[in-house]
């Protein structure tokens, strides 16, 4: 009786694993595969362009590509054993491998010889992935945003001359760049991707790329430079063969650079997995990114056998995935069908595989400028205080465009060199990788310099975190005049990270005072302009704050009309004016800063004061870095007299 009585439960089901009606599964699957459309062909086009590759080779690499990828992305998104991480992922061949490949293939001799050895090192690298996924947490730290925003930068912008050469009308006598109608063509695709995402917004601008590839194709159709002669020639129904090429071919320094494109996409697809955790608001773990990179890796190696190349979550359809909030997996499984289908159809690849090049690389300008840009975003979390970070992305960045513009530079170096010297972003990627371990992982890491001179004066952010109170209010006081309750207080929440937490602690101290701690600060601040701080009475930092914008030295109506503002607003205030003139442009703003809060209430001044108050001791630290550290002063010095 009481089993009867008891109250049946009911696990509510995530929306993740919602499984919707087939006609829906179908509408949003064939929205993700058209989001994800163009980016997924260009790749074996500019491959198949660069090593020379036949149009029926090429048709073939579509294929291939596209029945790859629906399997890639049913096993992301349905998962099985702990392969997959079962969340809506769409997977596709990475940009990433583009560069490598085609330098690979290029140093095989091109042609098939080319893409067999390139298979062999997708298969291994694909392998290599599969084991490393477990333990790949450990291998993250290696490579923090400086090691990924150099590499994702560097993809971008080398990428750029294969689009660019397509532009002008693909490799070899077909290239003609003095050409007004390649120029047209191109100009008028990026022009038309630009305008669809300025105009239109949520889907329509997912898809813009695509639609620019058909008003592109079908302008040039119209005027005959658009051929498809070879959709005649393809049946109707085709099955891609494992290795259809041949057996595929090994080289040691190409599985190398290989796995290093590997590597730098397992940073990616966890980053994906993570922003799509978030999305679909499911906690990841550990483990959900391990199985995310079995996928990969397993995808790859499938790659490998079946004629196509390295896979990653596609970033495109995250965005999809966030604009719709369609959340069920079920739905990116439903597009891996699709794809599968589309990958049997040799016509569908014939069609696309008859895109004219300077079409195609209009589009392309537009998609790898945008890698380029994605990699400008990660590194603005690199601390370019720390001058070692300014290293390795300078040496990492500088050699892959020296051998980016002069690929000649190959041929002076041992065969088994030639692959990673012939590509800008396998030298540049091993670069910044190696130079992080150097910097950062290699004997003693001492940390940036934040204080004192370049040599034996200078103080390192591990010398920091070990100071007593005494020692670092000492080395420290100086970004605030007055009191030091504030510095007393940043130095109880060491140890810090970087100098982006040790700046961020002098101004959570500053806003924790008491408003008594806070007006105390307040009345140290000396009069702008007075010839106490001309004279230097009130300390070197407030003589180089007010030097900066001729406070210091202003003629004689300049100085009266400055003073009569700031007494006005003590008598108001009961406290100095602050303001931070590195902030103005001119003394003219600095005037009319000064009226326009004579009009505020003294609480809002209060609150005003202490911002420009964290303004000037932001400044005064710049200051420090710039005196500890001799590349950041130099870049410093050179921003400030341009």
């Amino acid at each position: 009786m009481k089993a009867a009585l008891r109250p049946r439960r009911h696990t509510a089901r995530h929306p993740v694993d919602e499984v919707m009606s087939p006609g829906r599964l179908a509408i949003y699957g064939t929205q993700h595969v058209l989001a994800f459309y163009a980016g997924a062909v260009i790749v074996p086009i500019l491959l198949a362009n660069s090593i020379g590759l036949s149009t029926e080779q090429l048709v073939h690499l579509i294929n291939a590509d596209l029945f790859t990828c629906g399997i890639a992305s049913i096993i992301q998104s349905v998962g099985f054993w702990k392969v997959g991480v079962r969340l809506p992922l769409l997977q596709g061949v990475t940009f990433t491998a583009v560069s490598p490949m085609i330098a690979i293939g290029m140093a095989a001799g091109g042609g098939t010889d080319g893409l067999l050895v390139i298979y062999g090192a997708v298969l291994v690298a694909g392998l290599a992935t599969f084991f490393i996924a477990p333990f790949f947490s450990r291998l993250i730290r290696f490579f923090p945003p400086v090691v990924t925003g150099s590499v994702i930068t560097i993809i971008g912008l080398a990428l750029l001359p294969v689009a660019a050469g397509d532009a002008t009308g693909g490799a070899g006598p077909t290239s003609d760049p003095t050409s007004g109608k390649n120029l047209a063509y191109a100009l008028g695709t990026l022009g038309l991707i630009v305008l669809i995402q300025r105009v239109f917004k949520g889907f329509m601008a997912t898809v813009a790329v695509l639609v620019g590839l058909v008003a592109g194709t079908l302008v040039a159709w119209a005027f005959g430079d658009a051929h498809f002669g070879a959709v005649a020639d393809s049946g109707w129904v085709g099955v891609t063969t494992p290795f259809y090429f041949g057996w595929p071919q090994f080289s040691i320094a190409a599985i190398i650079s290989m796995v290093v494109v590997m590597l730098i996409t397992a940073v990616e697809t966890t980053g994906d997995v993570f922003a799509t955790g978030e999305i679909v608001e499911k906690r990841i773990g550990r483990e959900d990114v391990a199985r995310a990179l079995r996928a990969d890796g397993l995808a790859t190696t499938i790659g490998g056998i079946f004629n196509s190349f390295p896979y990653t979550c596609f970033a495109e359809n995250v965005g999809l995935v966030r604009l719709t909030r369609v959340k069920s997996r079920w739905v990116v499984a439903a597009a891996g069908v699709i794809m599968i289908v589309l990958g049997l159809l040799p016509k569908a690849g014939a069609i696309v595989a008859g895109i004219p090049h300077p079409v195609l690389g209009g589009a392309a300008l537009a998609m790898f400028a945008t890698v380029a840009v994605v990699g400008f975003q990660t590194l603005t979390k690199v601390d370019f205080h720390d001058h070692r970070n300014v290293v390795i992305v300078a040496t990492s960045v500088g050699l892959a465009m020296y051998v980016t513009a002069q690929p000649q530079v190959a041929q002076a170096v041992p065969d088994w060199a030639e692959i990673i010297f012939g590509s800008g972003i396998t030298l540049g990627s091993l670069t910044a990788i190696l130079l992080n371990l150097l910097f950062h992982h290699v004997g003693k890491d001492f940390g940036p310099a934040v204080a004192g001179q370049p040599g034996a004066s200078a103080v390192r952010l591990d010398q920091v975190n070990k100071m007593s109170q005494e020692e670092f209010v000492e080395t420290f006081a100086g970004l605030f005049q007055g009191p030091r309750w504030m510095v007393e207080r940043a130095w109880e929440m060491r140890p810090f990270a970087d100098t982006h937490a040790l700046r961020r602690s002098f101004q959570e101290a500053l806003f924790s005072g008491s408003v008594e701690e806070q007006r105390e600060l307040i009345e140290s601040y000396p009069q702008l302009g007075s010839q106490f701080v001309a004279d230097g009475l009130s300390g070197e930092a407030s003589l180089r704050d007010q030097a900066t914008r001729g406070l210091t030295f202003l003629a004689e109506p300049e100085r009266d009309e400055l003073a009569a503002i700031t007494e006005q607003y003590r008598e108001r205030f009961g406290f100095p004016l602050v303001i931070s003139v590195r902030d103005a442009d001119s003394f003219a703003k600095i005037v009319e800063q000064g009226r326009d809060r004579l009009g505020n209430c003294e609480n809002q001044e209060h609150a005003a004061a202490l911002l420009e108050i964290a303004k000037i001791a932001g400044y005064r630290f710049d200051d420090f870095l710039s005196d500890a550290n001799p590349i950041h002063s130099a870049r410093t010095r050179w921003s400030s007299n341009r």
